[in-house]
């Protein structure tokens, strides 16, 4: 068979298995999942294996420190993996639940109603956790899932698929509702994005360059986030020592993923006595400053900063600093350079404060917090099936709720129309 006919059977079984989920209770999802779970910890060592194989690829491929910081499956990310999946059968399933109801002058009752969107492909890079969370919010939003992940996450990725198929097969998951494309071939891809009849939404996890070929060729819809240029901003009120510590954490806890700060605004009045005391933290952790005319004063070891710097998502231990002469520079700043991803304000000026949260333009926008904390298992979700930058259907770290649609249901006794 040809690998447009495969990818195309993998639709055909979706949609079915998507049917059979519907039906499937609550209650049954749930041990579906914590089944998935416990084969997850069965599998551990296999899947250590696999991981280990991957890595030794990218190393001998050249992949980056923070490409294959995310491509690790160490013992403490496992744990994290299996919890999640647990958190997830312990969180209230959105589908029938009854969103408003109201009855015309006619009689006709009318319900809105959460119900499934159907089938979901995720297209992913790098990271094999990916594959578990995605697959458990899927499940318990009674979704079937086609799970497409990078060459370089390719042993991984299928040990986990096939662990989470064999756990849930045990307690009644329908055949194919999970399903893992094993071809690297790009030929798949396009043919996945070409299935708007088996495929109702793509969300694509990775790098730029593959979320814009998604989004330029598939036929469904696609939910999407580009990149995360996240900001933190330092305000002339802020405290300093909590803003040093939200800075560095927000830069360095993990480099290379979405929600790290790229870039650090800091208001004048505070730029003499903050910078020199965060740059030197910073440095000390390792990172290339690169500042703005009045940063490299105050900072003589940071680099001249170019208008690039600014819309750069480096995903390294890489960060641009700007210093503003207000919270009207800053806003501007982030609603021009920045991805409408994470942002944040360091204050205790409760005018700034609110006035930051009102202004800028992101999905998620902290005050006195690490932007670090975009995650949908830090935000309660269990976990997350990805983070949205679009504002329609879906904005923010997306967990379950967001993993459904509606449906009017009509109840009538006999009414015809005049």
């Amino acid at each position: 068979m040809s690998i447009e006919s495969d990818i195309q059977t993998m639709g055909a079984h979706a949609k079915r298995a998507a049917g059979e989920l519907n039906m499937v209770g609550s209650r049954k999802k749930n041990i579906i999942l914590q089944s998935m779970a416990d084969a997850l910890e069965e599998q551990r060592p296999a899947i250590a294996i696999a991981n280990e194989k991957d890595l030794a690829a990218g190393r001998e491929n050249g992949l980056s420190s923070a490409m294959l910081d995310r491509l690790r499956l160490d013992d403490k990310r496992m744990d994290s993996m299996i919890k999640g999946i647990r958190d997830v059968a312990d969180l209230k399933d959105p589908i029938g639940t009854r969103i408003s109801r109201w009855i015309r002058p006619n009689g006709l009752q009318i319900i809105k109603q959460r119900v499934p969107i159907g089938v979901i492909g995720i297209i992913y890079e790098s990271r094999p956790n990916v594959t578990a969370d995605t697959a458990a919010l899927c499940i318990k939003s009674s979704n079937a899932i086609i799970l497409r992940g990078g060459k370089e996450a390719m042993h991984s990725n299928a040990a986990i698929a096939d662990a989470l198929a064999e756990g849930g097969k045990r307690k009644g998951l329908p055949d194919h509702a999970i399903q893992l494309v094993r071809t690297i071939d790009r030929a798949a891809v396009s043919e996945l994005l070409k299935m708007d009849d088996k495929v109702d939404l793509i969300i694509p996890r990775g790098g730029e360059a593959l979320i814009r070929t998604v989004t330029e060729q598939a036929r469904m819809p696609v939910i999407k986030h580009y990149k995360g240029v996240c900001h933190t901003y330092v305000d002339a009120e802020a405290d300093l020592e909590m803003a040093a510590d939200i800075a560095v954490n927000a830069k360095c806890h993990r480099p290379g993923v979405c929600n790290a700060m790229e870039t650090l605004l800091v208001h004048e009045e505070v730029a003499a006595a903050f910078l020199p005391r965060v740059a030197k933290l910073l440095e000390s952790a390792g990172v290339e400053l690169r500042g703005d005319t009045r940063t490299c004063e105050l900072v003589p070891t940071a680099m001249p900063a170019t208008e690039e710097d600014w819309f750069e998502e480096y995903l390294d231990l890489i960060l641009a600093i700007r210093v503003v002469p207000s919270l009207d520079e800053a806003v501007e700043h982030i609603n021009t350079y920045g991805s409408r991803h994470s942002d944040a304000i360091v204050s205790s000026d409760e005018v700034a404060q609110n006035a930051f949260l009102k202004r800028v333009d992101a999905s998620t926008v902290y005050v006195n917090a690490s932007t670090r904390f975009t995650d949908g298992a830090e935000f309660g979700m269990g976990a997350e099936i990805g983070i949205s930058t679009d504002k329609l259907h879906a904005r923010g770290p997306m967990g379950l709720e967001e993993l459904t649609t509606y449906k009017y249901l009509i109840m009538g006794k006999g009414q015809i129309r005049d």
